[in-house]
């Protein structure tokens, strides 16, 4: 991808820089995350399958918050890794 400047000259846009933008994007969320979990501390009711307690919002959200990670995290990497295998296939 090629990106235009003012003065009229091109920049190729890198994996680096797009690693940088994605980290900027990342701290803004957690940034945002940790606010939102500062200004939510009550305890709540927390039913899940067979358990139940009272527990602070702030730290069931967390936990949802890191579990969806964890989800997405998998699910990349097993979509990463059947692309590597469709890859090595087709170069043979």
């Amino acid at each position: 991808m090629v990106a235009n400047t003012s003065c009229g000259s091109t920049i190729r846009l890198t994996r680096t820089g797009a690693a940088w933008m994605a980290t900027c994007v990342a701290i803004g969320v957690f940034v945002a995350l940790v606010i939102f979990m500062a200004q939510n501390t009550g305890r709540v009711q927390v039913s899940f399958l067979a358990m139940h307690g009272r527990f602070p919002l702030a730290l069931v959200l967390l936990i949802a918050t890191v579990a969806g990670m964890l989800i997405v995290a998998v699910l990349g990497t097993a979509r990463i890794s059947q692309l590597r295998r469709l890859v090595r296939r087709r170069g043979r």
